[in-house]
């Protein structure tokens, strides 16, 4: 799988994945324009949005109804090294569900993919490319 995040001035970068585009930007107060989510709120969006999936996918496996569903989350950042430190995800459902539906939601939950590759952190690798300049094919060299 593979997606690419280009340059389009100040701090912002387009996320460009098959048929989609993501714009991430940078506050007005760290410099950016604000013409999209910043890549922190986008990582823990991304985290809310696997929780409500798997939240979603468990309703209509047991006739929960959707509607209302919703997934908050807040996280605070931490040093040493500068990142988000801790995350509080809450899942809200506007309909009563038995407390053992209520356990069974959760380890759900949890086992979003968002989440496990958080628990198991996969390793990162960090490359320098450097871009090369091609001659176009008819062109003397």
């Amino acid at each position: 799988m593979k997606l690419l995040a280009s340059y389009h001035g100040g701090t912002r970068f387009d996320i460009l994945s098959g048929k989609h585009r993501v714009v991430t930007d940078q506050p007005t107060a760290d410099g950016g324009q604000d013409a999209g989510l910043s890549p922190v709120e986008l990582f823990v969006g991304s985290l809310a949005s696997c929780v409500g999936y798997f939240v979603g996918k468990f309703c209509t496996r047991h006739d929960i109804p959707q509607e209302g569903l919703s997934v908050e989350a807040e996280w605070t950042m931490t040093e040493n090294p500068h990142r988000v430190g801790h995350v509080d995800v809450s899942i809200h459902l506007p309909h009563r569900i038995t407390p053992e539906l209520k356990d069974r939601l959760l380890k759900v939950a949890h086992g979003c993919t968002v989440h496990q590759s958080l628990s198991q952190a996969p390793t990162v690798g960090i490359r320098f490319t450097p871009h090369t300049h091609r001659q176009p094919a008819d062109s003397p060299a």
